[in-house]
């Protein structure tokens, strides 16, 4: 994996993000001009420092000399912006270099998602900025806003507004179109930003760089990001974890999930554990919480910034009507979260404040007693807010309108006051588009409560917070390597892989390899009848395509005829695979078909994916992935989360299974697979797993190696 340390000094980083003179190339007073836009978002937010435009065309703009080039500015100046066409940039970049210039805005685009000359030009910008050790935001950029300074360096008109000691959002995004929607969200939910940086093609810096700026910003609590490809991943998840350990949450959107899986994939595991969900496995086992919409985006982003930290995933919901209540139960449990267990008997200060007629549930649904009761909120939220057994606390309250919300609201309030909330406390909705009048949001948030429209939003959200993953740091690894590997390259057939990694732990049939028929009758006595026969070729990944699988031979006479019947059937599938030989073992008992695999990618590092298996496995995608550093705890935990998880308990009169065993197994793989970076893929499908304490089985066994 790539070098894992920070590209930038904090002070070179300073002179993009927070500088004291800017340089505009291509400055310009025509309206609507980027140079102008740019000049006059800077003039409006009240730059206190030098700004420096260059045009030859021009002597002066507005009340400002014009410098005819480059070659005009002072040396040293921090920022130079550039608002000129693709063809001039890369002579610019170089003038600014020769001018001690700090760093580079490149609006402009056309350069590597332009085809072959356009990457080289890019090339050629970075080899220059690196060279004068320049820091460059683009090309292809929208450009930044620096809220807290109040300076707006973006071709788009930009108001700033100072965080002013209240918790930031700083928006890190790759697309320059995204950075300002995630901005304006924002803003529409009165959420401060303290910086919004737009990263474009990344000729020199990225996203990676700009989140260890925003952890080290005291303005920065949350930070927001939409990344469509990490092209420094190893630099990425050493920032993300710096994130998670200095208590500053990264919430990320990143499309992809539609993309497919590698066509090099040789394995089952390397066709299922695609770019994306490797990907997807490294980040949030970093911390990363993953927003799936836009709108989700700006929903956890909220609750993060504006709520305590969700210490547990337990959350209780106050309601006012039977039906909404039945609604949240079915939500979560399709999400999959937590309600806190509440009655009449473990509840007496919820119970207390109840009146006799309503139960205690949760949820729990006040019915409409609170209109002539309003104290009923505020004792229920109360004593919610008390019990430590509850994570998070979601007020479900119909608004209706302004009448409405007088009568709940303060009483609402008035629970909240002189409080210091030590957990999520969430008002939503459930009439969408009711008219809640803004004050009652305002003081809502004023005493750290966001304001949601409906509770579909903020139990999706909750869900989502309580599934972020696992230690910043987990488990140490412990080497597993396999010296051997350094002999084999490409596909290794079943019989190699199997000799390979039968030292190391992993479980197989007991087998013989056999290059004739003669051999393989041989090794069938050996082993004992019934025994089963499979084809033996690099070129034959997945044999039972090519009927290279016999199952169930009984005797001498029917290993003999399974030989030549096998060595035709491989031979009518692809003429041109031949056959080292076949590989004898001795037949076991049913089980339940399991796969486990993994992939190593030579910028995230390995993965292991495990879940139900057999030749239905990259149909029925019931599969979970692991990293390395899991213990064999949070394997066991996340095998739990499978699809058809009720079957390894026990299903229907079945034995539990051994899932301790399969976790061992997955563990095992993962440090070998860290181990051993030239081990690209490794496949084994089927594992058969057990009844508890009897272990499991590999059957199949599959090895790329590059």
């Amino acid at each position: 994996m790539s070098d894992t340390s920070p590209r930038f000094a904090r002070a070179a980083l300073a002179r993009l993000l927070r500088p004291k003179s800017v340089a505009v190339v291509g400055a310009s007073d025509k309206p609507g001009a980027l140079g102008a836009t740019l000049i006059t978002n800077l003039d409006r937010a009240g730059f206190a420092g030098d700004v420096w435009p260059i045009n030859p065309k021009r002597d002066t703009i507005g009340s400002r000399k014009c410098l005819p080039g480059i070659a005009d500015l002072p040396m040293g100046v921090d920022v130079a912006v550039l608002a000129i066409p693709r063809p001039a940039v890369l002579d610019a970049v170089r003038a600014l270099a020769a001018r001690g210039v700090g760093a580079a805005i490149v609006f402009s685009a056309g350069f590597a998602e332009d085809g072959p000359e356009g990457l080289a030009e890019q090339a050629e910008i970075a080899a220059v900025a690196d060279a004068a050790g320049m820091v460059i935001e683009g090309p292809n950029c929208l450009g930044l806003v620096n809220h807290v300074d109040k300076i707006p360096l973006t071709f788009v008109e930009a108001f700033c507004e100072p965080p002013a000691g209240r918790r930031a959002v700083g928006v890190v995004s790759q697309s320059g179109a995204m950075a300002a929607v995630v901005g304006t969200v924002l803003i529409a939910r009165a959420i401060p930003t303290s910086f919004s940086v737009s990263t474009g093609n990344e000729a020199v810096s990225g996203v990676e760089d700009y989140v260890d700026w925003l952890i080290d910003d005291p303005d920065t609590q949350v930070i927001a990001m939409i990344v469509e490809s990490f092209r420094k991943p190893a630099r990425f998840l050493a920032a993300a974890r710096r994130a998670r350990a200095a208590g500053k949450p990264i919430v990320l959107l990143h499309p992809g999930t539609s993309s497919a899986a590698r066509e090099s994939a040789a394995t089952h595991t390397g066709a299922m554990a695609g770019d994306y969900q490797l990907m997807r496995a490294k980040v949030a086992r970093a911390g990363v919480i993953f927003a799936e919409t836009l709108q989700e985006l700006g929903d956890l982003a909220e609750l993060l910034v504006r709520c305590p930290a969700l210490a547990r995933p337990d959350i209780a919901v106050l309601g006012e009507s039977g039906a909404f209540k039945a609604m949240v139960l079915d939500q979560a449990e399709r999400l999959g979260l937590p309600l806190t267990a509440l009655d009449n008997a473990n509840a007496p200060a919820l119970r207390a404040a109840l009146p006799p007629f309503v139960p205690v549930s949760n949820p729990l649904d006040l019915t409409a007693q609170g209109l002539s009761q309003p104290s009923l909120y505020t004792q229920v939220i109360t004593a919610l807010l008390d019990d430590d057994r509850v994570g998070a606390v979601v007020a479900g309250i119909i608004q209706s309108d302004p009448a409405t919300a007088d009568i709940k609201v303060p009483a609402i309030l008035a629970a909240l006051d002189g409080r210091a909330l030590t957990k999520p406390m969430i008002f939503a909705g459930l009439d969408e588009g009711a008219r809640m009048p803004d004050h009652y949001i305002a003081a809502l948030r004023a005493r750290g409560v966001p304001w949601f429209p409906t509770t579909e939003r903020v139990l999706a959200a909750l869900a989502r917070l309580g599934l972020a993953r696992g230690p910043a740091d987990g488990a140490a690894i412990a080497p597993l390597p396999l010296p051997a590997l350094a002999d084999e390259a490409g596909v290794v057939p079943e019989y190699r892989a199997k000799a390979l990694l039968a030292p190391l732990g992993v479980p197989f049939p007991a087998g013989a390899f056999a290059a004739d028929a003669d051999a393989a009758v041989a090794a069938a006595q050996g082993l004992g009848y019934p025994v089963a026969m499979k084809a033996q070729a690099s070129a034959l990944s997945h044999k039972s395509d090519a009927g290279g699988v016999i199952l169930n031979l009984a005797d001498d006479d029917a290993v003999r005829a399974a030989w030549y019947r096998m060595h035709a059937s491989v031979a009518a599938y692809d003429a041109t695979i031949a056959l080292d030989g076949v590989l004898i073992e001795a037949m076991g008992p049913r089980g339940v078909e399991m796969i486990v695999g993994g992939r190593n990618d030579p910028e995230w590092g390995a993965v292991v994916l495990a879940g139900f298996g057999g030749v239905t496995a990259e149909i029925l995608q019931d599969v979970r992935l692991f990293t390395p550093d899991m213990t064999e705890a949070e394997v066991i935990a996340d095998l739990g989360k499978l699809k058809s998880a009720a079957l390894l308990a026990g299903w229907r009169g079945a034995p539990a299974l051994d899932v301790p065993a399969l976790a061992r197994l997955i563990v095992t793989v993962a440090r070998l697979l860290e181990s051993e970076p030239r081990l690209a893929e490794l496949d084994l499908n089927p594992v058969i797993l057990y009844p508890a304490g009897e272990g499991v089985i590999a059957l199949d066994a599959l090895i790329f190696a590059q």
